[in-house]
């Protein structure tokens, strides 16, 4: 009864968000399916949903994918409700534990480009931006995260993810993985193809080691989900390594614990790959990871519970739904020298988990197909030469060569352009003045989104990307890039600048900016962060004299820790503020007030009457924020949902 008053509780909820009955049902049903339980009617209740499929336990048991004696703790592990688990980095994620295992396996460094083929929701990608920002002495890292999602209105989730990062370094495109276009950029004066130094191959899976989370797996599950994404999987790793810088490596992952969609698709590709791939031990980069070695031996087994030990065993009228790669090799010599025992499957039961698959590719050579004819020098070792697949296809016995090119689809929302700005741009001499940027300032790194009219905000992309998007705009379809560095504020012409500074790009700009910062102490961010517009007088004494000498219009307000005040934080802080007329005031968003309160010890949250603090500059522990305060949020309001 307590679980039926909370949902009728959160149906209240959202009818006061102008939603209708029927659609909070709706919510409701896609709360509690999570927890095992169905919504039934109203006077119903929940029916719990059985966490039973005897197709299931069959086929896995035949496989052997779990050690013997351990099946009953595999299945019980899977019938138990997943344990929530967090990354905490610059903000709180929820993600799950086995998610976080493919980027710590691809060994990132700030200058390597990465391509993160399927992305969305953005989990992982945001782990890969991370990484490559791992040196904070760096705003703009060498490398780059080319994040592709398949669906459009995904994208915009990812982007939603990749945006809380505030990387100069993201770009997010929206295309089929199986057919992605292949990439250029100028080097040394003359156009190269792109070969990416890491990349990340999650593919779309069955995910059947997700039925700790997702309940509606125990009923829909069937072999015939593995088969049908088999080819598909096959495409996309394809065409990942034909995209994969020699000496690269790509990880291949999934949430499903079938070899068909694992092990089979891993032996594809090493065959196919005539030994220009090898599969790397990745024992000794996790240690304490409990995983099973992959296996090297299974069967096929169709929807109806038929096995098929080998191909010649499949009868032709299920050639179209069963093909040869779903089988090990049959040769033990090539089986043996491609050691799928150095894949890794992650279990339930055995560090209370979900289910996962991942292996990482190392690329030796060229792909069979993208090598040159003789007479001609290798596409990968001189990029200027096109890669043959777009020239011509090859193929050969047993060797399955790359996609056919296919005509790039748009779909969703046009996007609005990507315009760069010439160095010569009249919009920089008044900024540059105002902020004193420094020489080294990249004026060509700095974009907007329109063509015409006045230019409203100002975005900043690093020198790799920008070669990126100038040398493809025809060749992708971008859905987000860049950081905003600067907004358009019509108040601040009269003070000598239109632009005021934006909290996004802070980090990314404050290295250029030589005037305009105002020093603060600890006690002066919290008083910045919880009232709304103080007085210069509510700032210290130290602030207070240096707020005087500026000017009105927008400033950096920087804090510096002290390496003797341990209780201090000890990194430094930089926010965007206004100076006004006898105020002072920071523009941070929410989530970012929250996080830099939190780091100074401030509790936020509402009193229960929704009454306003009396604004005093003593903070202590626990302490409420104004209620004219839109931020004003639980504890965890900052926390967002990732796959």
């Amino acid at each position: 009864m307590h679980l039926l008053r909370l949902k009728v509780k959160g149906v209240t909820a959202e009818n006061e968000k102008g939603l209708s009955v029927e659609r909070a049902l709706v919510w409701i049903a896609s709360r509690t399916r999570s927890r095992g339980l169905f919504w039934q009617g109203w006077g119903a209740g929940y029916s719990e949903i059985i966490k039973e499929n005897k197709l299931f336990e069959h086929y896995y048991t035949e496989l052997k994918i779990v050690p013997e004696g351990e099946f009953e703790e595999f299945m019980q592990a899977m019938r138990e409700p997943l344990p929530a688990t967090m990354r905490i980095t610059g903000y709180k994620s929820r993600q799950e534990a086995v998610s976080m295992i493919p980027p710590l396996l691809m060994k990132i460094e700030p200058q390597h480009k990465i391509l993160d083929m399927c992305a969305a929701p953005g989990s992982k990608t945001a782990q890969l931006i991370e990484m490559l920002h791992s040196d904070m002495d760096i705003p703009f890292p060498e490398g780059f995260v080319i994040a592709n999602d398949v669906d459009n209105k995904r994208c915009y989730l990812l982007v939603h993810q990749a945006k809380r990062l505030n990387s100069p370094c993201i770009m997010v495109v929206n295309h089929d993985a199986s057919s992605i276009p292949r990439l250029y950029f100028d080097q040394d004066g003359k156009k190269d193809i792109l070969f990416y130094d890491r990349i990340l191959c999650d593919v779309p899976c069955s995910g059947d080691g997700t039925m700790r989370k997702n309940i509606d797996v125990w009923k829909k599950w069937t072999t015939s989900n593995s088969l049908q994404l088999h080819g598909l999987q096959i495409r996309i790793a394809v065409r990942g390594v034909e995209q994969l810088a020699v000496g690269g490596r790509m990880v291949y992952s999934t949430c499903s614990l079938n070899p068909i969609e694992d092990e089979a698709v891993i032996a594809a590709l090493l065959e196919k790959s005539e030994g220009a791939l090898e599969l790397a031990d990745a024992s000794a980069d996790l240690p304490g990871l409990k995983y099973m070695p992959g296996i090297t031996s299974w069967k096929v087994m169709t929807k109806e519970g038929q096995w098929f030990s080998d191909w010649s065993e499949v009868l032709k009228s299920r050639h179209t739904q069963i093909r040869p790669t779903m089988f090990p090799p049959t040769d033990p010599e090539k089986l043996a020298s491609m050691k799928l025992e150095r894949c890794m499957r992650i279990l339930p039961h055995h560090q209370n988990t979900g289910g996962f698959f991942v292996a990482v590719l190392v690329k030796k050579a060229p792909m069979p197909w993208n090598r040159p004819v003789e007479g001609e020098s290798p596409a990968e070792g001189n990029p200027s030469v096109p890669d043959t697949p777009d020239l011509l296809e090859v193929k050969k016995d047993d060797v399955c060569g790359p996609p056919p090119p296919k005509k790039m689809k748009l779909f969703g929302f046009k996007e609005d352009p990507f315009v760069f700005l010439t160095e010569d741009d009249p919009i920089f001499p008044p900024v540059q003045a105002f902020y004193d940027l420094s020489p080294d300032f990249p004026k060509l790194n700095v974009l907007t989104r329109t063509r015409e009219g006045k230019k409203r905000n100002l975005y900043m992309v690093s020198k790799e990307l920008r070669n990126v998007l100038l040398n493809n705009s025809e060749r992708m379809k971008v859905i987000n890039t860049g950081v905003k560095i600067w907004s358009r504020n019509t108040d601040g012409e009269q003070f000598g600048c239109a632009f005021r500074l934006a909290q996004e790009g802070v980090y990314t700009l404050c290295p250029y900016i030589r005037a305009r910062i105002l020093n603060i102490s600890v006690e002066d961010v919290k008083v910045l962060l919880t009232q709304e517009n103080p007085f210069l007088s509510k700032l210290g004494d130290d602030a207070h004299n240096q707020a005087k000498k500026l000017g009105m219009g927008s400033i950096v307000l920087r804090y510096l820790p002290d390496p003797k005040d341990l209780n201090a934080p000890q990194c430094p802080i930089d926010l965007c503020g206004w100076r006004g007329k006898t105020s002072i005031r920071a523009f941070v968003p929410r989530n970012e007030r929250l996080h830099y309160l939190r780091m100074l010890g401030v509790e936020v949250f509402r009193d229960k009457q929704g009454k306003r603090n009396d604004g005093s500059t003593e903070i202590p522990e626990g302490s409420k924020l104004p209620n004219c305060f839109p931020f004003c949020v639980p504890y965890t309001s900052d926390v967002q949902p990732t796959g």
